[in-house]
């Protein structure tokens, strides 16, 4: 059985966010990696037709829309997304960093599933994330 050690896993920054560091691993049936997010940076809107999501705040604070709503998460917090539904996060108040996991396995690329959502969904998420930094989270 593999154990890993993750200041010893290869990072990589994605062509979504090039900003943001994912350092990855697949297992058979899911993958799963530790995504760390600069302060503001984050990933768009999106939606994953084909997986489901798990992730786990490690540090930080994000700013997550996940579907209609939207939270404040922080260390300790745990999210599920289920497929098919619009999310993203932006670190807010300095960097954060998360522990994900997605099924199925896939190629074990973390975004390999990522389909940008645009138009006004997308606009709403961001404005969101606007007025909440605006007013101090």
């Amino acid at each position: 059985m593999p154990f890993y050690v993750v200041n010893e896993m290869k990072k990589r920054n994605p062509k979504e966010n090039p900003n943001m560091i994912l350092q990855e691993v697949v297992g058979e049936f899911m993958k799963a990696g530790v995504v760390t997010k600069p302060e503001g940076e984050g990933s768009g809107l999106h939606m994953h037709p084909n997986e489901e999501q798990w992730t786990l705040i490690l540090e930080g604070k994000l700013h997550y829309v996940l579907g209609d709503e939207e939270k404040i998460v922080e260390a300790g917090d745990l999210i599920h997304i289920p497929r098919n539904v619009n999310h993203r996060s932006r670190a807010i108040e300095g960097p954060a960093v998360f522990f994900t996991v997605k099924s199925p396995a896939g190629d074990g690329d973390l975004n390999q599933d990522y389909n940008a959502v645009g138009g006004e969904a997308s606009a709403k998420a961001e404005a969101s994330y606007d007025q909440r930094v605006k007013d101090g989270a």
